[in-house]
């Protein structure tokens, strides 16, 4: 039985949907802080549990595989969440942690997540238990919320970057749901993300054929593009900026292509039904 956590998030409810695709219902749990969101699963078959990231209670018990979405914290918070989920995953005797990682994933990277998945990683292969850590490629919902003044000003003023392999939920859904199910990926996988990686002069451009409208790319300073951003967005977004700029977010990679058996969603496919 393959337990799922974070099943009322995005990515985690959409991994969910492909496993029933695989496998019976009743060969999938998930891991939620409120079953009463997730009554349409218990209706489906799907075993429903009561835990969090801080206090999995028993909602691993029987599992063969947990998968490990990453918790939605950052720094010591997220840590501690993910040391007490492991730790319940090992003593309800799952085979193999699976963990949503990030193809960024690098103690010293100035993107704060990405120290996260490392220090993840890095408790995963200390767990005594066969773990995979599934690196993913950066959401691409990220960037309609940064075009979304370029929309109005059509200016995308934005940090120096460099190239970003934007991935969609939906396709590495269904290649986490197709290795949840293989389960013969140990350590970290090959970064899991969409076919091209993509500059934000070039986001600018699709922005533009996208949806009529001329748009822009305009660079600008760390502290313009921070101003008048709450402490946090801008501590995260000059963080992605920053990692972009290392070549900590490309190049585009394969894998995740083979592994739904189709090409990944293009950006510009993404964005069409984004903005339109």
């Amino acid at each position: 039985m393959i337990v799922v956590t974070g099943a009322t998030g995005k990515l985690g409810g959409a991994v969910v949907e492909q496993l029933l695709q695989l496998v019976p219902a009743d060969q999938v749990a998930v891991s939620v802080r409120d079953p009463e969101r997730v009554t349409a699963l218990r209706d489906r078959g799907v075993r429903v549990r009561a835990g969090d990231y801080a206090d999995p209670a028993d909602s691993f018990e029987g599992a063969s595989a947990v998968l490990l979405v990453s918790a939605p914290l950052i720094g010591d918070k997220q840590l501690a969440a993910h040391r007490s989920a492991v730790a319940a995953a090992v003593d309800a005797g799952a085979k193999r942690i699976f963990y949503t990682s990030h193809m960024g994933a690098n103690p010293s990277s100035p993107f704060p997540p990405a120290r996260g998945h490392a220090a993840t990683e890095e408790m995963l292969a200390r767990s005594g238990v066969a773990y995979t850590a599934l690196r993913n490629g950066y959401y691409a919902t990220t960037v309609p919320m940064l075009l979304r003044q370029a929309l109005e000003t059509g200016e995308l003023r934005v940090p120096a970057d460099g190239p970003i392999a934007w991935t969609t939920h939906a396709d590495l859904a269904a290649a986490i749901a197709r290795i949840l199910i293989d389960g013969n990926v140990d350590g970290p996988t090959p970064p899991l993300t969409g076919p091209a990686a993509i500059n934000m002069a070039e986001v600018a451009a699709i922005a533009t054929r996208v949806t009529g409208r001329d748009i822009r790319h305009v660079a600008v300073s760390d502290d313009e593009f921070a101003s008048g951003l709450p402490e946090f967005a801008a501590t995260m977004l000059l963080g992605m900026f920053a990692a972009s700029r290392d070549g900590d977010f490309a190049p585009a990679d394969p894998t995740l292509a083979s592994l739904i058996g189709r090409l990944a969603t293009p950006l510009e496919s993404f964005l069409r039904a984004a903005l339109n």
